[in-house]
């Protein structure tokens, strides 16, 4: 990892609420963005930001989430998410998070990610499948 990442720096990313990105079991007039899909939204522009400061063959894994979603945002409206990092312990960072969209403040929560080395997370998960097959999983 280098040593650009920091206290402090972050992020905004705006996007728009497609259908995919909305529930459905509301009918069509009660679309709006879904909280899973919030909360990939969240990981994934963690994940992009801390690419910027990963050295070759790093890559990073969530490992929490918390999160208050307050406010519907509408199919079509777009929401933007804003990502602080809060702490950087070792390969740990703890990101502050915020949502809003164009009339409220959508949600605010804590992601935490971890930086991994690609390859030997791909060993690591190869050994635990051997494992799974041989324990009947």
């Amino acid at each position: 990892m280098k040593d650009t990442l920091v206290e402090g720096a972050g992020c905004t990313r705006r996007i728009v609420i497609d259908k995919a990105r909305t529930i459905d079991f509301m009918g069509e007039e009660g679309r709006v963005y879904a909280t899973p899909e919030l909360v990939r939204d969240i990981e994934m522009t963690c994940r992009d930001f801390l690419l910027e400061h990963c050295d070759a063959g790093e890559d990073s894994v969530g490992t929490r989430v918390e999160l208050d979603h307050m406010a519907a945002t509408l199919l079509g409206m777009w929401v933007e998410i804003t990502i602080s990092v809060a702490e950087v312990k070792g390969r740990a960072v703890s990101f502050a998070i915020s949502a809003r969209d164009a009339v409220d403040t959508v949600a605010k929560g804590v992601h935490n990610r971890f930086v991994v080395n690609v390859e030997q997370t791909k060993a690591r998960l190869k050994a635990k499948a051997a494992k799974a097959a041989g324990a009947g999983a």
